[in-house]
């Protein structure tokens, strides 16, 4: 074991938990009693925070680790770190980029499937008996529809890839056009809203994202649209999104991510046009275990004096 004292903010995995606490002195902050004695006590010995994407690390959590030299994030949002004090007092950040990108996209159509042609509501239909003695309501065709992507980094992209197998049209909106797509650039959002039939948003969180996704674009969105989110809760405005599905505004919506996770607004069970996910996006064997090696990996580099892996900060 190093000297290296980590606080890990709240469990990761058990393959993960056996490979940190073989390596490191990992101190359990999310079982703590007294977190604050705890700080009191033992601050000044943590060298490296690890944290999950939803849970972050705040500028007063850092702030009580005077020796904190890096904060190595399990998944890509780094919305819910502070970013500024990070770079304030020269303390790194790494996240889990690129590991994550396929299951994501995977689950962005899979959610878009499942909203569009009813599967949830099928496997009820089914399981209820009632397959037999009436019809089940016809549905909506995903193939060769009009799709907008909302942001167009590596998952965007890779979201991109598996709806031009469908067939589909593509249009995406983002900060810049991305010269290496070649599918249509539309930098106003409501014009890209109005034009498509699936609306699908995977942009970082933050507050230049956040309520990106307003009653405007959902009304442009219109009756036959279905909204399908897999970036952050705060994209969304979620009374504006809940009326919408509540009016008719748009058809449906498909959601992994939420305010609030994971106590979501109760408003949206009740609603039966909308599919949700807790958020399990990136919830595969395969990448978990890949997200954890990257975390490790970065906070080896770290101590080893070399090159992080993945940096943000």
């Amino acid at each position: 074991m190093t000297s290296a004292d980590i606080l890990l903010v709240g469990a990761y995995p058990e393959w993960d938990m056996t490979e940190l606490e073989a390596t490191y002195t990992v101190h359990r902050f999310w079982e703590c009693a007294d977190k604050d004695r705890f700080l009191a006590d033992f601050g000044n010995t943590i060298r490296a925070i690890a944290t999950r994407g939803e849970l972050g690390a705040s500028a007063e959590l850092m702030r009580s680790l005077p020796n904190l030299e890096i904060v190595s994030c399990y998944g890509v949002g780094t919305d819910a770190i502070d970013l500024a004090y990070a770079r304030e007092r020269g303390i790194r950040v790494t996240n889990t980029p690129d590991v994550l990108t396929e299951d994501v996209a995977d689950i962005a159509l899979g959610l878009l499937l499942a909203t569009a042609r009813h599967i949830p509501q099928a496997d009820a239909f089914v399981r209820s008996g009632q397959w037999g003695k009436t019809s089940m309501p016809l549905v909506t065709r995903v193939s060769g529809k009009r799709l907008g992507l909302v942001g167009m980094g590596r998952i965007g992209q890779a979201i991109a890839r598996r709806a031009a197998a469908f067939g589909c049209d593509i249009r995406y909106f983002s900060r810049n056009p991305q010269p290496q797509v070649s599918h249509g650039f539309e930098p106003d959002l409501v014009a890209l809203a109005e034009w498509c039939e699936f609306l699908v948003v995977i942009v970082p969180g933050g507050e230049a994202t956040k309520n990106i996704i307003d009653a405007q674009v959902l009304k442009a969105l219109g009756a036959d649209g279905i909204l399908v989110n897999v970036s952050r809760g705060t994209t969304v405005d979620e009374d504006a999104l809940i009326a919408a599905l509540q009016d008719g505004t748009i058809k449906a919506a498909g959601l992994d991510v939420f305010l609030n996770e994971p106590t979501i607004d109760p408003r949206f069970r009740d609603l039966d046009n909308v599919v949700l996910q807790p958020h399990h996006g990136s919830g595969t064997i395969e990448t978990r275990k890949a997200m954890g090696q990257l975390v490790r990996d970065n906070l080896a580099a770290h101590f080893a004096g070399q090159i992080l892996p993945t940096p943000i900060v």
